[in-house]
């Protein structure tokens, strides 16, 4: 007499458990973890090894490190005075102004090196010394030329991030199915609508990936100009408060910086999103 086995079903004990539903799960993590190490860092910044010297000698020196409590605290005092209002305008109109231009230098550029080949052939040699310079070691150069004020930052700025968006325009524009392009042709179409309705849907999404990187490489910019050759804007004031070793507002500085990076960041991506939903279809 034979047993017979117990089904085997596909689904394991994991997967027959009943998954709890986060709504926006993303958001929810990631709020979540930055909770979790403010909680952990401001715990070792009052946990003090050495209660002869409290806040100095602990897991985390509060000379060097801060705490968030801290920084808080000096953070409303600088918000609440107007104090920081400056800095952060000044930084936003450098990096708005330097960003605008990269965008529409770098989409202009890109289309054309993918585009025209003899153009490519001619000026890709330029662009790619221009990208393997260090652009900080162009600033001497720029601040000879343009001075200290805010043109220097707007092309330092532009130097920093425009070959993101150069790069990532040319590529895609390259990767433009020749087959489309064939087919485009074979039906009368001008050259400029072969680039409205073939070229410019394939590349919109490699360019807006080149927006989002430029995003952040013109911050980076705006932080590196405002520490060479500054008296306002955010670098300055990390700066600033870095050479005094108060390191509360060095650290509203770097949170300033940080959450405009993101939120950047996130608004392009959701752009990008919207067209990365059709984007394999143009490639079948």
């Amino acid at each position: 007499m034979t047993v017979a086995a117990p089904a085997m079903t596909s689904r394991g004990p994991e997967r027959s458990r009943r998954r709890i539903k986060i709504p926006n799960e993303r958001l929810f993590y990631a709020v979540l973890g930055f909770v979790g190490l403010l909680v952990v860092w401001e715990f070792a910044s009052n946990f003090d090894l050495d209660p002869s010297t409290p806040g100095v000698q602990g897991l985390v020196k509060r000379i060097l490190m801060s705490a968030p409590t801290l920084i808080w605290k000096a953070g409303v005092e600088d918000f609440s005075s107007g104090a920081i209002w400056p800095h952060i305008t000044i930084s936003l109109q450098e990096w708005f102004y330097g960003f605008i231009i990269s965008c529409f230098l770098g989409i202009s550029l890109g289309l054309s090196l993918g585009w025209f080949r003899r153009f490519r052939l001619a000026t890709q040699p330029l662009v790619s010394a221009l990208y393997s310079t260090p652009t900080i070691a162009l600033f001497p150069l720029i601040v000879l030329i343009a001075g200290i004020g805010l043109e220097s930052k707007v092309i330092l700025v532009v130097l920093a991030s425009i070959f993101a968006v150069i790069i990532n325009t040319m590529v895609g524009v390259q990767s433009v199915s020749w087959k489309h392009l064939e087919i485009a042709s074979s039906f009368g179409a001008s050259q400029t609508q072969i680039v409205r309705s073939v070229v410019l849907p394939t590349t919109i999404p490699f360019i807006l990936t080149g927006v989002r990187l430029a995003a952040g490489r013109s911050l980076v910019g705006v932080v590196v100009a405002e520490f060479q050759a500054a008296n306002q804007g955010v670098g300055f004031y990390i700066a600033l408060n870095g050479q005094t070793l108060n390191t509360a507002r060095v650290f509203i500085g770097l949170v300033l910086l940080g959450g405009f990076g993101i939120f950047v960041g996130e608004l392009v991506r959701l752009v990008e999103n919207r067209f990365d939903a059709w984007r394999p279809s143009i490639h079948r």
